[in-house]
Protein backbone atom coordinates (compact mmCIF):
# COMPACT_ATOMS: atom_id res chain seq x y z
CA UNK A 1 0.00 0.00 0.00
CA UNK A 2 1.46 3.53 -0.59
CA UNK A 3 2.37 5.21 2.25
CA UNK A 4 -0.08 7.90 1.94
CA UNK A 5 -2.94 5.82 1.88
CA UNK A 6 -1.61 4.00 5.20
CA UNK A 7 -0.98 7.57 6.66
CA UNK A 8 -4.16 8.39 5.89
CA UNK A 9 -5.71 4.98 7.85
CA UNK A 10 -3.13 5.49 10.77
CA UNK A 11 -4.70 9.18 10.86
CA UNK A 12 -8.23 7.63 11.43
CA UNK A 13 -8.14 4.72 13.14
CA UNK A 14 -5.02 4.66 15.50
CA UNK A 15 -5.70 6.83 18.28
CA UNK A 16 -8.66 4.92 18.81
CA UNK A 17 -6.95 1.70 17.87
CA UNK A 18 -4.13 2.17 20.87
CA UNK A 19 -6.68 3.66 23.33
CA UNK A 20 -8.98 0.46 22.47
CA UNK A 21 -6.02 -1.81 22.90
CA UNK A 22 -5.20 -0.14 26.43
CA UNK A 23 -8.85 -0.28 27.13
CA UNK A 24 -8.97 -4.24 26.43
CA UNK A 25 -6.07 -4.91 28.44
CA UNK A 26 -3.61 -5.96 25.38
CA UNK A 27 -1.43 -3.04 26.22
CA UNK A 28 0.06 -0.84 28.56
CA UNK A 29 -0.08 2.66 28.52
CA UNK A 30 3.72 2.87 28.54
CA UNK A 31 3.69 0.44 25.45
CA UNK A 32 1.11 2.37 23.59
CA UNK A 33 3.51 5.55 24.28
CA UNK A 34 6.28 3.79 22.88
CA UNK A 35 5.06 2.53 19.94
CA UNK A 36 3.61 5.99 19.35
CA UNK A 37 7.18 6.97 19.53
CA UNK A 38 8.60 4.30 16.94
CA UNK A 39 6.13 5.47 14.77
CA UNK A 40 6.62 9.05 14.90
CA UNK A 41 10.39 8.26 14.58
CA UNK A 42 9.55 6.31 11.14
CA UNK A 43 8.07 8.71 9.74
CA UNK A 44 10.31 11.81 10.53
CA UNK A 45 13.56 9.81 9.65
CA UNK A 46 11.87 8.98 6.31
CA UNK A 47 11.39 5.01 6.75
CA UNK A 48 7.77 4.49 5.83
CA UNK A 49 4.55 5.26 7.66
CA UNK A 50 4.05 1.85 9.72
CA UNK A 51 0.41 1.48 11.72
CA UNK A 52 0.33 1.29 15.18
CA UNK A 53 -0.72 -2.88 15.03
CA UNK A 54 2.25 -3.31 12.89
CA UNK A 55 4.49 -1.79 15.86
CA UNK A 56 2.80 -3.64 17.97
CA UNK A 57 2.80 -6.96 17.03
CA UNK A 58 6.54 -6.53 15.54
CA UNK A 59 7.21 -5.89 19.53
CA UNK A 60 6.02 -8.80 20.22
CA UNK A 61 3.59 -6.75 22.48
CA UNK A 62 0.18 -7.99 20.91
CA UNK A 63 -0.84 -11.44 18.82
CA UNK A 64 -2.21 -10.89 15.52
CA UNK A 65 -5.69 -11.96 17.45
CA UNK A 66 -5.95 -9.46 19.09
CA UNK A 67 -5.28 -6.87 16.78
CA UNK A 68 -8.14 -8.74 15.43
CA UNK A 69 -10.63 -8.36 18.33
CA UNK A 70 -9.15 -4.14 18.52
CA UNK A 71 -9.93 -3.57 15.06
CA UNK A 72 -13.52 -5.26 15.12
CA UNK A 73 -14.59 -3.31 18.59
CA UNK A 74 -13.34 -0.41 16.46
CA UNK A 75 -15.79 -1.30 13.60
CA UNK A 76 -18.69 -1.70 15.77
CA UNK A 77 -17.61 1.29 17.52
CA UNK A 78 -17.93 3.44 14.13
CA UNK A 79 -21.02 1.19 12.76
CA UNK A 80 -22.63 2.37 16.46
CA UNK A 81 -21.18 6.73 15.60
CA UNK A 82 -22.62 6.10 12.00
CA UNK A 83 -26.19 4.94 13.39
CA UNK A 84 -26.79 7.85 15.82
CA UNK A 85 -29.16 10.49 14.66
CA UNK A 86 -27.40 13.41 13.26
CA UNK A 87 -24.56 11.59 12.26
CA UNK A 88 -23.26 12.37 8.86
Amino acid sequence: MPTDVLKTISEKYCPRFGQTAVEMGFITEAQLKEALCHQIEDDLSGNGHRLLGTILFDKEWMTSDQIEKVLNALLKRMRQEEAKPGSA
